[in-house]
């Protein structure tokens, strides 16, 4: 028998729906109605419409309004979107995602790299503050650790106007899991850029066990000419631009800081004997 297609599905191109992987790994996690609730008026939208929905916003960047009718209302998506948000479901699933691939031996924990990037802030908002870079429009600051292949493993967003260094205790902290202890006397690499160059991110990451590798540009170029040299913090980079490819993340037109963190918050893990990857759908 062959599975029943709907109307959203005949009607908006598959690039721009979630995978069949990322909703397996988004169902289960999804909570049912709320007991107590009125059967009353109309039924409750499945949750699968609600989901693909969600995406469709991300991967656009539209407008909550301008949402595809077949999707359904958006009055009704954007509430199901905070619901899912308060109750935890996408940090979940990005949790679940790294849980699964940290227990099958593929994150890559030789080396972590951490950078941060700045998007406007249309709208201001919890998380905004005055860009340095943008003659003092608001804008948000996403900062982003990745294990060695690009997947993001740790995140916060603060306003543009904040350092670097001052986030990366929350940055750490914000790992869903932990690099597993260091054989002899090899310890995970940590890559940044000149950013990050301060005398207490320097103990702090020697607290957490890391070999530091802070260059500038000037040693970095010079490095580049050292025969057999390894270029490793590109990797983050490329996930910022990974990042970027939804345009709902290019430009943080929300209000709700937790709206525009949730929204950096959802790998899921990939098949068994794939390479953990985001592209297309395994990062939104």
């Amino acid at each position: 028998m062959r599975p029943t297609t709907t109307a959203y599905e005949a009607t908006i191109h598959a690039d721009f729906l979630p995978s069949p992987l990322l909703w397996a790994a988004a169902e289960p996690l999804l909570p049912e109605a709320l007991s107590g609730v009125s059967k009353r008026g109309r039924p409750r939208v499945c949750n699968r419409q609600m989901f693909f929905a969600m995406y469709y916003i991300l991967v656009t960047g539209m407008q909550w309004k301008a949402l595809p009718r077949c999707l359904g209302a958006a009055s009704t998506v954007h509430e199901r979107f905070q619901e899912w948000g308060r109750a935890g479901v996408f940090k979940q699933l990005w949790t679940s995602g790294l849980v699964q691939l940290q227990a099958e031996g593929r994150l890559d924990w030789d080396w972590q790299c951490l950078d941060a990037c700045q998007t406007k802030a249309l709208l201001g908002g919890e998380a905004v503050g005055p860009n340095p870079t943008d003659r003092g429009k608001g804008g948000v600051k996403r900062h982003v650790l990745t294990e060695a292949q690009g997947l993001p493993i740790g995140v916060a967003v603060t306003g543009a106007n904040v350092h670097e260094v001052t986030q990366v205790q929350t940055v750490l902290d914000s790992m869903p899991v932990l690099p597993p202890p260091a054989e002899g006397d090899f310890a995970p690499g940590f890559c940044s850029d000149k950013g990050y160059d301060a005398e207490a991110v320097r103990r702090l990451l020697a607290q957490w066990g890391y070999r530091v590798h802070i260059l500038g540009r000037g040693e970095e170029a010079e490095k580049r000419r050292t025969p057999g040299y390894r270029a490793r913090r590109w990797v983050v980079e490329r996930t910022h631009a990974g990042f970027h490819r939804f345009r709902r993340l290019l430009s943080a037109g929300k209000r709700k800081s937790p709206t525009t963190k949730l929204s950096c918050t959802w790998p899921v893990p990939t098949p068994s004997g794939d390479t953990p990857s985001y592209f297309p759908d395994r990062l939104l």
